[in-house]
């Protein structure tokens, strides 16, 4: 019989069954490893394959433009803050010359009071021009149909000489038209009899 190298089994007999070799996996729980891709049998595996790197490339575009509608919607939120502030502004040195006035009929007040009403009356109408420059117009129409939409009712009266539910007093003028009021005007309305 001859004798085996050293370092080397013997080889088995024709039919029997071969024990393990080490360099063979063992059978057991699943290791953490990825398993071997298409590439593995040629030797020059990839790590990424052209689906990964159009994944990662459609999620850095997706992050790009989540980050760039942020900016947008920051940008565009400061840009509201900046168009409402300067508008508060207008609006406010629009009515600067009825305040300058107002102080110049207080700083009369001892004057003649007949001069002093009519001062106020002029500085009323300068606000009430501000107003319809501003797009509020004033409407405080007498004998008018009453409308819902422009006026608020807060009373009614017996007027024999007015047609019924037309407006027969204004109480409060209101400013603006439809859908740009400020308020309506505060009017009796004649009853229907």
């Amino acid at each position: 019989m001859p004798i085996p190298p050293q370092g080397r089994e013997p080889d088995p007999p024709e039919g029997a069954v071969q024990p393990p070799r080490g360099d063979l996996t063992q059978p057991g729980p699943p290791t953490e490893e990825a398993e071997p891709g298409p590439d593995a049998a040629t030797g020059n595996a990839a790590p990424d394959d052209e689906h990964t790197v159009a994944l990662r490339e459609a999620e850095d575009r997706w992050r790009r433009a989540l980050a760039d509608l942020d900016n947008l919607r920051k940008r565009h939120a400061r840009e509201l803050q900046r168009e409402a502030a300067a508008e508060r502004a207008r609006t406010a040195a629009a009515f600067l010359p009825v305040i300058d006035n107002l102080e110049l009929a207080l700083s009369h007040a001892a004057a003649d009071p007949d001069a002093i009403v009519e001062g106020v009356r002029a500085v009323r109408d300068q606000a009430v021009n501000v107003l319809e420059r501003l797009g509020y117009p004033r409407h405080a129409e007498k004998g008018v149909p009453f409308d819902p939409a422009r006026h608020e009712v807060v009373g009614v009266v017996q007027d024999p000489d007015a047609d019924p539910n037309t407006v027969v007093q204004v109480l409060r003028p209101g400013y603006g038209e439809a859908e740009r009021q400020l308020r309506p005007a505060a009017v009796t309305v004649a009853k229907r009899e």
